[in-house]
């Protein structure tokens, strides 16, 4: 089985976000949203910049995915990328909430969590990421960290590589910088919320007994007015006889 990953190398980066504008196209993500992004730090030389091209970390330990509360969430085993499955997303923002790296966000036409997954569409194909193939410096180099054939594991072993992460919150993410890389403050601690889960398990019995008693009182009301009715409809027959 494969196991995906990114290697990026941050130096080559121009800042063009032509990997931004080519994960939009491709992916369909609403107007003023994007799944992917450049950030802006500090350069090795005063004013200078540098450009760190991102997106989804598809990290080996997700808290994203203990946050759902539906299992829409989930780290596939066939491949270690981090999915959404939208049939079972409710779109209660858990998982947004909790990821470290605010890579998710609620897609406003479908209602359901959004967020990176390496194009599918695209790799069914044989190609690579929309945003891999179309920079134009090659900053990003995506494959199967387990295949010797994709490189990646030689460009990781030969170091240095950086990997980010939020002061007190190490999910294992599969995105490696090479070298240098700046910013590297931007991941965010996160508390995770109420599993929505636990609710779920609290409240279920609860809701069955006041949904029972809120049926039983929405029958008799009905039954009450068919009685009502038929009562009705009787006197209202005399009348027109007579």
């Amino acid at each position: 089985m494969p196991r995906y990953v990114m290697v990026i190398d941050s130096s080559r980066c121009i800042n063009c976000k032509t990997c931004v504008a080519a994960c939009q196209q491709e992916n369909r993500v609403p107007y003023g949203y994007a799944r992917n992004w450049i950030k802006v730090g500090a350069g090795a030389t005063s004013p200078g910049l540098h450009f760190q091209p991102g997106n989804c970390m598809h990290c080996d330990e997700p808290i994203c995915v203990s946050a759902c509360p539906t299992g829409a969430t989930f780290k596939d085993p066939a491949d270690g990328v981090v999915k959404v499955n939208t049939a079972l997303c409710i779109g209660c923002g858990s998982c947004i909430a909790t990821c470290p790296y605010g890579a998710r966000f609620r897609n406003p036409e479908l209602g359901v969590a959004d967020k990176c997954d390496y194009c599918p569409r695209l790799r069914a194909l044989g190609r690579e990421p929309a945003c891999v193939a179309v920079c134009p410096t090659r900053a990003r180099r995506f494959g199967d960290l387990d295949d010797p054939a994709s490189g990646l594991r030689a460009l990781i072993d030969k170091g240095p590589v950086v990997r980010l992460t939020a002061p007190a919150t190490d999910t294992k993410p599969a995105i490696f910088y090479l070298g240098r890389t700046s910013p590297t403050d931007w991941p965010k601690d996160v508390t995770p919320p109420l599993p929505i889960g636990l609710w779920g398990a609290i409240m279920a019995p609860l809701t069955r007994v006041v949904g029972g008693a809120v049926l039983l009182g929405v029958a008799g009301v009905a039954l009450r007015q068919l009685v009502a009715g038929r009562g009705e409809g009787q006197r209202e027959g005399h009348g027109k006889a007579s």
